[in-house]
């Protein structure tokens, strides 16, 4: 029936671009990701590094702090920390502590979160110190201008003042005084996530009026080791000015071309992975220059980073400046709350939403809301698709009514068929003065699917990118929603001690899956065109290998979603007296063909 065609081809392009992304580009950038990455460690264990990197450009004084400081970046993470001095972090969210040299965040632990589902695996680590293979860090200090000295910078030794370790109710102050009068004085403060307040204080005892301008950057060495995936942006970002919108760049962009932004004042900057990030957020009524770099002298290493207009200090007079820096995961109510309660323009954006931000983000929160009461993300799928399917009743009611009419008429179409034989035109006007005399809109069971796209998009991008769902679990084998279904047949679901290859990497719920589409499909007639109803034979087979490769909570609410469809087409399509052709569909399976006689 046109009707069933029209709907299963719908059905088909709305899944075969996701399908496409995680089977053809996702899985190879996976294997060339490890590769690469090997390759990369291999090479860089035999050169030398660099501790310090240049300053942002456009210096007030025209020198670049720290840009000559060389040094072998082989010393292990542990050795790195141990050999400089430090004030300790310690808060619910955030173990690490403070550099003295440099006032630098280098060493940096998400308590929360692990490496993997095992609750034994190290915690994840954020940032690590200059001298080590992988670092990454943040760095706030001062450009000297007129008058100004020797400023804080990459190699500046702070002195501790006040407090001996940084909690969320305990801030510490460092200090640093230089030849020309001038004193800094630097509060540290964090709250019980991951925002970091720092507060300089710049104090002139000379007698003549000194410049300095702040600057700050996020230094890191090595690139993300997920892959790179068309769906999730991973690299730099930011707000450049209160009144713009994201500026998204990637490695491979920044890596060709540096960008320097424009002028601006209010925003952020920064660098964010699939579930973390670290940000800068200068003083939002102090103008900045702003650039995304790669380097490669000594270290190869991406930055971003800024500078504020100088901030002139008359003798005998202080000035202060207040910047935020945040560094950890990307939760989302965490991440809504620093937008609402410190003014950050469009921070909410760091977790990347999509195209379908209206969507997609109300989505989360439906979820979101679920999870609350019920405590299982998988559920809080389970019951947001019964949402989603309730809002398109409607719809879906108009759909199977569509369907329902045209096998109500189906006798009448024959008919017609057999009247205009190959008169295709002429049966064309005769079928559309029929739907005209039956009140049948044949186009009207395309409608839902197509709207549902935007849907089925929005579900996946908010299982694969946010951080709530990474390792949260469902029931038994289900460990990680944000993950494969980790059992395949190959082996008999973990029954024998061997696991098969990638390609054939199929568990029991895309199994489950598989199964309820197919049930759904042969509750429509068998198409009559031999082609059209081996495609709609082999689709079923298709999809489930190629969703194997999904998210597990992905594939949980595709077999949810059919099984609801199943029912709900049933309920309706018998309201309206039309005969549900699935348990004749699956008798004439296994029902021995007549033979033909000559």
């Amino acid at each position: 029936m046109q009707n069933n065609r029209n709907y299963f081809i719908a059905i088909a392009l709305s899944v075969l671009i996701v399908l496409g992304w995680q089977y053809f580009i996702m899985n190879p950038r996976i294997e060339a990701q490890r590769v690469a990455e090997e390759a990369r460690l291999a090479e860089q264990a035999k050169t030398e590094q660099t501790t310090t990197t240049p300053a942002p450009a456009g210096t007030v004084s025209g020198t670049l702090p720290g840009s000559n400081a060389q040094a072998a970046a082989e010393a292990s993470r542990e050795e790195a920390i141990a050999k400089s001095t430090r004030v300790a972090i310690d808060t619910p969210a955030l173990a690490g502590s403070i550099n003295l040299t440099g006032a630098r965040f280098d060493d940096l632990k998400l308590k929360e979160y692990r490496e993997t589902v095992d609750p034994t695996s190290p915690i994840i680590t954020l940032f690590n110190p200059a001298d080590t293979k992988d670092g990454y860090f943040t760095e706030l200090g001062f450009i000297g201008g007129e008058n100004a000295g020797t400023v804080p910078g990459p190699t500046t030794v702070w002195t501790l003042t006040e407090g001996d370790k940084l909690t969320q109710t305990t801030p510490v102050t460092l200090s640093f005084t230089n030849e020309a009068g001038l004193t800094f004085k630097r509060k540290v403060s964090i709250d019980e996530h991951y925002m970091f307040t720092v507060e300089d204080t710049i104090s002139n005892a000379s007698t003549a009026a000194a410049s300095v301008a702040p600057y700050g950057r996020i230094t890191r060495y090595n690139k993300p080791t997920t892959p790179s995936v068309y769906v999730l942006h991973e690299g730099f970002l930011g707000v450049i000015g209160a009144e713009n919108g994201l500026t998204e760049e990637k490695y491979s962009n920044i890596e060709k071309e540096a960008i320097a932004n424009e002028k601006a004042t209010g925003g952020w900057l920064g660098i964010t992975d699939k579930y973390w990030a670290a940000a800068l957020v200068p003083q939002q009524t102090l103008a900045f220059e702003s650039r995304f770099s790669h380097f490669t002298d000594g270290q190869p290493r991406f930055q971003a980073d800024f500078k504020n207009d100088a901030v002139s200090v008359a003798p005998g007079q202080s000035a202060t400046v207040k910047q935020l820096v945040f560094a950890g995961a990307k939760e989302v109510p965490v991440v809504d709350s620093y937008k609402a309660s410190l003014a950050i323009p469009h921070f909410d954006l760091m977790i990347d939403w999509g195209w379908f931000y209206f969507l997609t983000k109300p989505m989360f929160k439906v979820m979101d809301f679920f999870y609350r009461h019920v405590g299982n993300f998988g559920i809080a799928i389970l019951l947001t698709t019964i949402v989603v399917k309730a809002l398109f009743f409607p719809l879906a009611s108009k759909q199977y009514a569509s369907m329902a009419n045209m096998k109500r008429v189906q006798p009448k179409m024959e008919e017609l068929k057999a009247k205009h034989g190959d008169d295709k035109m002429a049966l064309q006007q005769a079928m559309m003065q029929l739907y005209k005399e039956e009140k049948i809109n044949p186009v009207a069971g395309c409608w839902p699917v197509l709207l549902q796209i935007p849907v089925f998009f929005s579900l996946y991008k908010v299982i694969y990118v946010t951080i709530e769902m990474r390792h949260a679990p469902f029931f038994g084998w289900i460990q990680d929603l944000s993950a494969p279904d980790p059992t395949t047949f190959i082996n008999l679901f973990g029954l024998l001690p061997f696991e098969g290859p990638t390609f054939l990497h199929l568990g029991v719920w895309p199994i489950i899956m598989g199964v309820t589409m197919w049930l759904q499909m042969r509750m429509n007639p068998t198409p009559p065109d031999p082609t059209q109803a081996m495609l709609f034979n082999w689709m079923p087979l298709i999809f489930t290998f190629m969703l194997g490769t999904f998210p597990a909570g992905l594939v949980i609410y595709w077999a949810w979603n059919n099984t609801l469809s199943i029912a709900q087409q049933s309920i309706i399509m018998k309201r309206h007296g039309a005969k549900i052709e699935l348990f004749d569909n699956l008798k004439g399976m296994f029902r021995r063909k007549p033979t033909e006689t000559k």
